[in-house]
């Protein structure tokens, strides 16, 4: 079953636990969403207060997947930028789907959909996303259309002695 994507939902208990809850499994399942495992939803908290602070103030929205329980299972946060000569992109982050879910294509999916909610944001001609080398993420990304267009080697460090790349990629909007 595919998931029910939601642009901008109601900010209520639920959402927040169903996003602390989604951020800590994926986190602790290795996933490069900003966190070295093990980490607690107290851990990843008040960096979901950001996200919401920065809602409330019209910088960020947020695409939610649900599943079949009408669970989270897959986030995406579309930053917008407020520099005047670059308000034409906006910047994809935490993008997220739960573990239990990988393998059933939701993941393509919520790229679709994140892509499909920036052209609908006004003006926005690009997406632009950073992750982390050695992961091999952004060959996922590169199959959903991303091209990578920057790369700072070592920039990323994991733990000593495990530096990873951070790397910038692009997705050209069309709007046909």
């Amino acid at each position: 079953m595919a998931l029910i994507f939601e642009l901008d939902p109601a900010v209520d208990p639920a959402l927040r636990d169903g996003v602390l809850t989604l951020w800590a499994d994926v986190s602790n399942a290795g996933g490069a969403v900003g966190f070295v495992p093990p980490v607690t939803v107290d851990d990843i908290r008040p960096e979901l207060v950001k996200h919401f602070a920065a809602m409330a103030e019209g910088r960020v929205r947020l695409l939610v997947g649900y599943d079949e329980e009408g669970a989270v299972a897959a986030t995406a946060f579309l930053t917008l930028n407020t520099h005047r000569l670059m308000r034409h992109w906006l910047w994809l982050y935490t993008v997220m789907v739960h573990p239990r879910h990988q393998g059933k294509g939701y993941g393509r999916d919520l790229m679709a959909a994140a892509a499909d909610a920036a052209r609908g944001i006004e003006s926005i001609e690009a997406i632009r996303l950073t992750c982390r080398g050695g992961t091999g993420i952004d060959r996922f990304y590169a199959s959903c259309g991303y091209k990578e267009v920057g790369r700072v080697p070592d920039a990323i460090r994991v733990a000593p002695g495990d530096d990873r790349d951070d790397i910038t990629m692009l997705l050209p909007l069309n709007r046909y």
